[in-house]
């Protein structure tokens, strides 16, 4: 698994002439092994830290806490692959896994060459020993423009848990009736999401009510809907590393005037970003002309946040649609496109598709209503 994204790895480093390399982000990690913690929790309490994936001249080895989380993973089982874990709880010693991880690390990583690229961020406790005579290469960024692009074994797993976020909107929309709480609406969608998934998923991101002042985004809480009162629902779904997103506003009961013009605002700004969405297009430009065709065609605030953004190993990676964005749309690349209109205090709207770029337009990978 995940060699597709291995093989252009390899050779970006040999092409800068760096022959051994330690891998610490966790958005790395999973994009170039397939590992991801396995539960809501997040990493295993008694790891030391992220996952470290060690290279060395095109063979990687991923190093892991324990036993279980080493089982969670098929990369041992390929040839440029292996798997090694260290000792995290014990019953019989002090718990000391940071220096576990070092050990493990240092039993493994023969230094080879002076030059030895980081991701110096994340793993800047490993520079020790034989590691401080080398030359360290900072590599921290480096595998964001080749993570943009998608392989079709990615876009299988985006495209399940784009159908999971589908089915949690569903639920949603269902849910939301005066009297209910953002919490209420949340449950039913986070239940439906697991029931269809069969086991735990991690789900994000907001479930709001348009009264608050600050109705932009947040995590439900025990707010009632009062009637005719916008919800926004934001969902992600995680699995298998992997985060979906999609977006909706629903309302209790009959929309006022006021949310039906604002309603369908958000939804012609996205009919009008979708169209722009092509190879070459630069997503600075995208976003200046989504903004300028809100506040032309209905005078109210701009949002302020980004009109969209990549999806992959994270929530939010590139391509990122936000001002002066340089950043120029691909083949194969998934991006997440959100506008809205936020009255704080009053009412707000935000509508969220996502997209996966092709040579001759767009896919709409999420199928829920926006209407």
């Amino acid at each position: 698994m995940h060699q597709e994204q291995r093989h252009p790895t390899h050779a970006l480093l040999r092409e800068k002439g760096i022959d051994q390399a330690i891998f610490g982000r966790r958005e790395s990690i999973t994009w170039l092994t397939g590992f991801a913690p396995p539960v809501q929790t997040g990493s295993n309490p008694f790891a030391a830290g992220n996952p470290i994936l060690w290279y060395d001249r095109g063979e990687f080895t991923l190093i892991v806490v324990n036993q279980l989380e080493t089982l969670a993973t098929s990369f041992g089982d390929e040839p440029d692959g292996q798997v090694i874990s260290y000792a995290g709880y014990t019953l019989d010693s002090p718990i000391v896994s940071s220096q576990n991880l070092l050990d493990a690390f240092h039993t493994i990583a023969t230094i080879h060459t002076g030059r030895i690229g980081v991701e110096r961020s994340f793993v800047s406790d490993l520079i020790t020993g034989p590691l401080e005579r080398s030359t360290i290469v900072d590599i921290d960024g480096w595998l964001e423009p080749l993570r943009m692009i998608k392989t079709e074994e990615e876009l299988a797993v985006l495209r399940r848990n784009f159908a999971l976020t589908d089915i949690g909107h569903a639920a949603a929309r269902e849910a939301v009736a005066v009297g209910k709480r953002e919490i209420d609406v949340w449950n039913a969608m986070h239940e439906a999401i697991q029931a269809a998934a069969g086991c735990r998923v991690p789900v994000g991101n907001d479930c709001i009510v348009g009264r608050r002042q600050a109705n932009i985004g947040g995590w439900p809480e025990d707010y009632e809907l009062h009637p005719g009162e916008s919800l926004i629902v934001d969902i992600s779904v995680v699995l298998d590393g992997y985060w979906s997103d999609s977006c909706a506003t629903y309302y209790a009961g009959e929309r006022s005037a006021l949310q039906a013009k604002l309603h369908q605002t958000v939804r012609d700004s996205l009919d009008f970003v979708c169209s722009l969405l092509r190879p070459g297009a630069v997503c600075g430009e995208i976003d200046h002309a989504v903004r300028e065709f809100i506040a032309e065609k209905s005078g109210y605030p701009v949002y302020p946040h980004h009109t969209g953004h990549g999806l992959g190993t994270s929530g939010h990676e590139r391509p990122r649609i936000v001002p002066n964005s340089t950043d120029v749309l691909g083949e194969g690349m998934v991006v997440a496109v959100e506008p809205g209109i936020y009255l704080p205090g009053e009412t707000s709207v935000r509508l969220e598709d996502v997209f996966l770029v092709q040579a001759d337009g767009v896919e709409k990978l999420t199928n829920h209503d926006i209407s």
